[in-house]
């Protein structure tokens, strides 16, 4: 099992504070934001990590994090995205480093209270497909959304204006080698970018996407508010 973590962008939605770096170096609580989805794997068992970053601040992950020894890593993997292309965007630049194993794909602004070892698990025992982390949340219509029926996925909508359901997918996906077969065959959605939505249902059309339900907190910090709201969840943690 290898771990990767989609750290690019542009940080639009932060600025000034991404003008001069990128948004997954910035602070939450007392650690740059990158080292919760790196702690998020480690724990979870997975030390085959690469981090897929971009924009003007590349060079700043290699002089914070180094060979990822702090973590108890033998190294880290680092590719680059150019522009904003979108996660499926990014994550296809790591079909050479998944050398047809599967993965653990998290976000670089997802920070998350569960240990997800368990879920894990439960993905390498399945015989293949996908497996996603829901999260019930206020706000849905900012996220990808999943209709459900029962312990099945109907489909998932990114950002609907009438959300089917109160849970949120988070940015964690599991995912067996035909991922990458599945990007190939995407195009751009409306905001031009390849969406991991799009991914998921595939996925479902193939009767192949499992999910489970966070218990603990989760947030993104992609934006002002959602920055400010991981460091107090990071510091209640304490």
């Amino acid at each position: 099992m290898k771990g990767i973590i989609l750290a690019g962008g542009l940080g639009s939605r932060l600025r000034p504070l991404t003008k001069v770096t990128n948004k997954h170096l910035l602070p939450i609580y007392d650690k740059p934001m990158i080292y919760y989805p790196i702690e998020t794997l480690v724990r979870a068992g997975i030390h085959d990590i690469m981090i897929v970053t971009g924009g003007t601040s590349a060079g700043d992950f290699l002089r914070l994090l180094g060979n990822g020894a702090e973590f108890g890593l033998k190294d880290i993997y680092y590719t680059y995205q150019e522009g904003e292309g979108g996660i499926a965007d990014a994550l296809k630049l790591c079909e050479h480093f998944a050398e047809d194993n599967r993965v653990v794909v998290i976000l670089g602004d997802n920070i998350v209270q569960d240990d997800i070892g368990p879920f894990v698990r439960r993905f390498e025992q399945q015989d293949s497909g996908a497996r996603i982390l829901l999260k019930q949340v206020e706000d849905p219509e900012r996220f990808g959304v999943p209709e459900l029926d029962g312990d099945r996925i109907l489909r998932i909508e990114e950002k609907p204006d009438i959300p089917k359901s109160r849970y949120a997918v988070t940015g964690i996906y599991m995912y067996d080698r035909r991922v990458f077969d599945f990007i190939r065959k995407l195009k751009p959605s409306e905001r031009g970018e390849l969406e991991i939505t799009d991914v998921n249902n595939h996925y479902i059309a193939e009767g192949d996407l499992h999910y489970d339900i966070l218990e603990g907190w989760w947030t993104d910090a992609g934006q002002f508010e959602s920055l400010f709201r991981a460091s107090e969840l990071v510091a209640r943690g304490r």
